[in-house]
């Protein structure tokens, strides 16, 4: 998927200057996640959640932070050249210094999610992959600081990372109220998990599904179809 840009059904991403580029992640995280009226995607990178964010949100806020200055300046950029820059204002901040007016109804994010792994030599790619900038308890932190009181948390994470993630929230007063287990296919373990919490004292139980992403002859699965019709170009267009 990657490359200097990605053409979507109602925007183009531009992302020569960003470290992480347009993901399956990401992409999967824009379409399943809650919305509303005011939204906050933190750690925006190219644009691509809070642009999707925008267009199934009619006439929403978005509001997209980055710590990265080149990643910010692209995202301000492919929110220009797209039919949602009214609907959505870049901010070049971390998280944890980031202050609001009132609270996000919706946030979002694809978080850095290797805290063992080996750094990436490009500082960076390392910023965008690795926890160090942004810890699973700064980002659980701000999430509870920013969300409203009935508002919903979405992030997409490796499944190994699973355990650690939920405990932070928890510790955070947050709750999982839905998570979806995503295989690659049928045979497959699921390698990465969507994820939503709400506040503790607002959540009433919890949601538990299991996708696929292909079928076992490699074809898009129905369900990962559906989820992304209204932004994949089909090969027939």
């Amino acid at each position: 998927m990657p490359s200097n840009s990605f053409t979507f059904r109602k925007f183009t991403i531009v992302q020569d200057r960003c470290a992480m580029k347009v993901g399956t992640d990401g992409v999967l995280l824009g379409a399943w996640a809650n919305g509303g009226r005011d939204i906050l995607d933190i750690g925006t990178g190219t644009g691509v959640v809070a642009l999707m964010m925008a267009q199934r949100n009619n006439g929403a806020n978005v509001t997209a932070v980055e710590i990265d200055r080149e990643a910010a300046i692209q995202a301000r950029e492919n929110v220009a050249a797209s039919p949602f820059a009214e609907n959505i204002k870049v901010v070049e901040t971390d998280i944890q210094s980031f202050g609001h007016e009132g609270k996000f109804d919706a946030i979002v994010s694809n978080p850095p999610f290797f805290t063992d792994s080996l750094k990436n030599p490009d500082s960076q790619r390392s910023t965008a992959r690795h926890t160090d900038s942004l810890s699973y308890r700064d980002l659980f932190s701000a999430v509870s600081r920013l969300l409203d009181d009935n508002g919903e948390f979405s992030a997409i994470i490796p499944s190994d990372c699973l355990t650690a993630f939920t405990a932070e929230a928890y510790l955070s007063g947050l709750a999982m109220s839905r998570r979806c287990a995503i295989r690659t296919t049928p045979r497959k373990q699921a390698k990465r998990y969507l994820v939503a919490f709400r506040h503790s004292h607002c959540c009433r139980g919890m949601e538990t599904t299991e996708q696929c992403l292909m079928d076992a002859d490699g074809s898009r699965s129905e369900w990962y179809s559906r989820l992304t019709e209204n932004f994949y170009i089909s090969k027939q267009e």
